[in-house]
């Protein structure tokens, strides 16, 4: 099965952030229903965004072998999509045409090129599409989470 939801790095950030538990919990459930379904899949940019971010970011700060089990986990539960050649290249298109940040334009460019329908991020405009993808914030606590699967 194609992957119809491509994760953002915030999602799995989220899911381990213990400074709010309300969004901690939400993003758990989200990952737990797509990883479920087999309805996801993962940038390399995520896992790498994700490493730096729980690394730099979180408190307490864990020790990499730590993170290094999560990231493990998540190569288990989700594909990981590649960055390619031609990623970058369709990035930068993005970045041109629908002036997107260049990290934000490489998720997208994944996504178009792997035939992913719908990102699942807090940090694009929700039911923006572009280029036949879409945008989806399930951290709203207006997204229906049955619609997942």
């Amino acid at each position: 099965m194609a992957a119809r939801y491509l994760i953002d790095t915030n999602l799995l950030v989220h899911a381990v952030d213990r400074r709010e538990p309300l969004k901690r919990d939400r993003a758990r459930e989200i990952l737990r229903r797509v990883g479920r379904a087999g309805s996801a899949a993962l940038p390399a940019q995520v896992l790498s965004e994700f490493a730096n971010a729980c690394l730099r970011k979180l408190e307490p700060r864990p020790d990499p072998a730590t993170v290094r089990r999560e990231v493990e986990r998540l190569l288990l539960a989700f594909p990981v999509l590649p960055l390619t050649g031609p990623v970058v290249l369709e990035a930068l298109r993005g970045v041109r045409e629908h002036l997107l940040s260049y990290y934000d334009a490489q998720i997208w460019a994944v996504a178009r090129l792997g035939q992913v329908a719908v990102v699942l991020s807090e940090d694009f405009n929700p039911g923006a599409v572009l280029d036949g993808v879409s945008f989806a914030d399930p951290l709203d606590p207006a997204f229906d989470l049955a619609a997942l699967g």
